[in-house]
């Protein structure tokens, strides 16, 4: 498994021309199991989770926490490290009057948020998909511009399509994507907020997918079938004054000037 996810590692970036390093994430029961990753690093300063997975995927660091190595619930309760979602938490008063008006606001959003249940996992660990090292992770992420994101979509719905249906919780958005993909186990999209691009060094047009690893060969093999009908990222430019039937001809020949309508 090792190898062959850093073989899809290698096509996705290759078909996305990514920017950024695809990466895993993995939860673990027993701490002891999170330090026997080899050359796994450990944090000297305490850090939001954005923070880590920016280790993963800008240094191309493999990085395990446990939940002392995490600013506050927040970061703790979305991968279920410790137990973090105690009335406090849920109440949401951090975030009152910082993000949200009211209190009741403020527990509706995080009564909102997707999160892996409390007290089972110990530690996490992230690292670069093309390393091997979490064999395998729970889930795979990386971050794209919108346009290679529609790229990736339009690769998971080549067969056996489904409609994709997803949410904007707001602040703490890593509830939309590696929050969501652990606990539902469905490709899950994200605007990523705030805190991921104030302390995850997310840039202003970087959107973030997080989703089981078996849906990459599904994604990068529609990805591939698509590229044989001429369709590849980045997308090429047609133009806005031009008659459109030359370029919509070469996917739909009845489009070309002159055809009956």
């Amino acid at each position: 498994m090792p190898h062959a996810i850093g073989e899809l590692a290698a096509k996705l970036d290759g078909l996305l021309k990514l920017r950024t390093i695809p990466f895993g994430m993995k939860l673990f029961e027993r701490r002891a199991d999170m330090e026997a990753i080899p050359k796994i690093r450990r944090p000297k300063s305490v850090h939001t989770l954005d923070q880590v997975v920016a280790q993963a995927a800008r240094l191309g660091w493999t990085v395990g926490v446990t939940a002392e190595d995490l600013v506050g619930a927040q970061c703790r309760a979305v991968v279920g490290l410790g137990r973090a979602k105690d009335d406090a938490w849920r109440s949401g008063r951090h975030m009152t009057g910082v993000w949200f008006s009211t209190i009741e606001d403020a527990s509706a959003h995080q009564a909102a948020m997707h999160c892996v249940e409390d007290g089972r996992y110990e530690a996490l660990a992230v690292a670069p998909l093309s390393s091997g090292r979490l064999d395998p992770p729970d889930i795979a992420l990386f971050y794209a511009t919108p346009g290679a994101m529609m790229y990736f979509i339009n690769g998971l719905q080549w067969s056996g399509y489904s409609r994709f249906d997803w949410g904007v919780v707001g602040e703490s958005a890593c509830a939309d994507s590696w929050g969501r993909a652990l606990k539902l186990r469905q490709p899950s999209l994200s605007i990523p907020c705030f805190a991921e691009r104030r302390y995850g060094g997310v840039l202003d047009d970087e959107m973030l997918m997080a989703l089981p690893p078996e849906f990459l060969a599904k994604a990068i093999a529609g990805m591939e079938a698509l590229a044989k009908n001429g369709f590849r990222y980045p997308f090429p430019q047609y133009g806005i004054q031009q008659d459109v039937r030359d370029g919509m001809a070469r996917s739909y020949p009845d489009r070309a000037a002159g055809k009956p309508g």
